[in-house]
């Protein structure tokens, strides 16, 4: 359909309806709809014939930017092709918004009909569609119940991923990774019956800046023997979210072609119960030469990602990402909308916190508080996977994670949830990407020149 054919979607901001060139008809139709332009209220418009000539779409108070919340209407609106008018803000954003405010996960229902968007003036076609294919992998993923996505098809998923994208891919499966020394991954997933493995992907220039993502990927966690109640179970087939985003990112960056040589790590794995479960009390080796006693079974998130840390430490990179649904004390600390961000590098963390803003993916600055390092302290390890005193417990689990990365030149863990229990702009309910778009910003601005 051509621009001109699309219906209007016309953003007024509250107060602004001069703004949508109204005719008389219509100015009396909004008072009566008590239309002003609030946040987020999609007010049908008719035309001469009395026919629907498009709609008004508040954006709230006029300071408010306005580009994401084209998310809401994208989820307000009856399926049918649209264009974007009046302030819209940055036409990129707003065009990826609206995209991602339509998204509908349809895998075990019937399929139906999405509005669906003419690119908006001024929008860079290529970022909206990365970005637009970078997010809904990410969220379809997370969606998937582990009956089809365990361990062994969401190595079938990352497979098919590295070859569309011209990566090279290798898989350490089972009592091989005992062989190649990852014994704290295999040490969390021998209980299940499908086997534990490190995905380990790459692609880029080996001259190029190294840039290395790890993603946990506990595609579900029972809690082991420290087993969850039945209402703390009921979502954990996000908890594989971080290695979702992190494959997201990674395709935003082939994507672009930026100039990194980029290494993918992702250790998969379920958490379950068996008589071979790893148990409270154990004392496990770790690629990094640590001992690591265990205090739960159900911090397991942090055991698989240190040897999957310690493997892209050894490469000194210049940058190693991780992101992972790790602890819900993050969650208490900062809500579901704003995840904690942990670095090395504060002014890497800065410039992180500040892109994400930029481009409605926020992260909160959260501090590697080193007096804090003692809590993992064991009387028979070098150290617990837990907090002895249960309290700070995402900075914990940052300064767990800490001690196996030396020699990359800067890291950054970033704590996430990726589920929105509540709709947001641009996130319906349920799985969400949480990361992409921040970090992407970042490595672009930083090694993309």
């Amino acid at each position: 359909m051509s621009k001109s054919a699309a219906i209007p979607v016309i953003f007024v901001a509250e107060g602004a309806l001069e703004a949508g060139q109204l005719t008389a008809r219509q100015r009396v139709w909004t008072e009566a709809n008590g239309f002003s332009g609030q946040r987020g209220k999609l007010l049908a418009l008719p035309g001469e014939d009395d026919a629907l000539s498009g709609y008004l779409f508040g954006t709230g108070a006029p300071d408010a930017r306005p580009a994401f919340v084209a998310g809401l209407a994208a989820a307000a609106l009856p399926a049918a092709e649209y264009r974007l008018e009046g302030d819209i803000g940055d036409a990129t954003l707003a065009a990826i918004a609206f995209r991602l405010g339509a998204y509908r996960f349809d895998r075990y229902r019937e399929a139906k009909p999405t509005p669906t968007l003419v690119l908006p003036e001024g929008a860079d076609a290529a970022e909206v569609e990365r970005h637009v294919v970078a997010a809904t992998l990410a969220r379809d993923l997370v969606n998937t119940p582990s009956s089809d996505l365990g361990p062994d098809n969401l190595q079938k998923e990352v497979e098919r991923f590295a070859t569309e994208r011209g990566m090279s891919f290798r898989a350490v499966v089972g009592d091989d990774l005992l062989t190649q020394n990852f014994p704290m991954i295999h040490a969390v997933g021998r209980a299940s019956a499908q086997a534990p493995r490190l995905l380990d992907l790459a692609w880029g220039a080996e001259d190029d800046p190294k840039v290395t993502l790890v993603g946990k990927g506990v595609t579900f966690d029972t809690g082991g023997l420290d087993i969850k109640t039945a209402a703390g179970m009921l979502m954990m087939k996000k908890d594989m979210g971080g290695a979702a985003n992190i494959l997201g990112l990674a395709h935003a960056i082939v994507s672009a072609n930026l100039p990194v040589r980029l290494r993918v790590l992702l250790p998969v794995v379920e958490n379950a119960i068996s008589g071979n479960a790893f148990r409270p009390g154990d004392v496990l080796n770790s690629r990094g030469g640590l001992t690591v006693e265990i205090g739960n079974t159900d911090a397991e998130g942090r055991l698989i990602l240190a040897d999957a840390l310690a493997l892209a430490d050894e490469e000194s990179p210049d940058l190693i990402v991780d992101m992972a649904t790790l602890t819900g004390a993050a969650r208490v600390a900062l809500g579901p909308e704003l995840p904690p961000l942990y670095s090395t590098d504060d002014k890497l963390a800065s410039e992180i916190a500040a892109a994400g803003l930029a481009v409605e993916d926020p992260f909160w600055q959260m501090p590697l508080w080193a007096p804090y390092d003692s809590q993992l302290s064991s009387k028979i390890a070098d150290m617990n996977n837990t907090g002895a005193g249960g309290y700070a417990g995402s900075v914990i689990a940052a300064l767990f994670l800490r001690r196996f990365v030396s020699k990359a030149k800067a890291w950054v863990h970033l704590d996430i949830l990726s589920w929105a229990p509540e709709a947001r702009p641009g996130r319906p309910v349920g799985a969400t990407d949480q990361g992409i778009r921040a970090v992407f910003s970042v490595i672009r601005e930083r090694f993309g020149k």
